[in-house]
């Protein structure tokens, strides 16, 4: 009788010292890496003013996303999201690759841009400046409000 308390004792602390560890190994944190963004030599094989979309997707890959309006640009994103215990998964790290073309296909800037303390900042810029700004009607009309002058209203 004895023998089998001292047996019963023994599997009750077996239990009770998996089921701790295995809470302890629950509350872990755990990371997860979404998305995909070329590196810094692949990045450097990307000419402004000579690549084009076909070229870039063959050198860098396909884009995660691309622009909706006009086919305006391929968009790289990398995501590190930090998972503990029960909470909500948390973005740690992000990371965007902005490739812009302008009209005819050609490559026009490459951006990166990074999440630091929840705000967007940009890493490295290498655009080329057109002269004109990619801005709507309504924007370019309320801009130029502070330009007119009384006087060219009467000529």
């Amino acid at each position: 009788m004895l023998a089998m308390a001292n047996r019963f004792k023994s599997a009750i602390r077996v239990v009770v010292f998996v089921a701790a560890g295995a809470a302890v190994a629950g509350c872990a944190a755990q990371y997860r890496n979404h998305g995909y963004v070329p590196n810094e030599e692949d990045l450097a094989e990307v000419v402004v003013g000579v690549d084009t979309r076909d070229s870039v997707a063959e050198t860098i890959g396909a884009p995660s996303s691309s622009g909706v309006l006009d086919e305006s640009g391929y968009y790289y994103v990398a995501t590190r999201l930090k998972h503990f215990g029960p909470s909500a998964p948390k973005p740690i790290s992000r990371e965007l690759v902005a490739i812009s073309f302008d009209q005819a296909g050609v490559v026009s800037g490459v951006e990166r841009y990074g999440l630091e303390n929840g705000r967007v900042i940009p890493l490295e810029r290498r655009v080329t400046s057109s002269g004109t700004q990619n801005s709507t009607f309504l924007r370019q009309l309320l801009g130029s409000l502070g330009n007119i002058s009384p006087g060219s209203l009467l000529e």
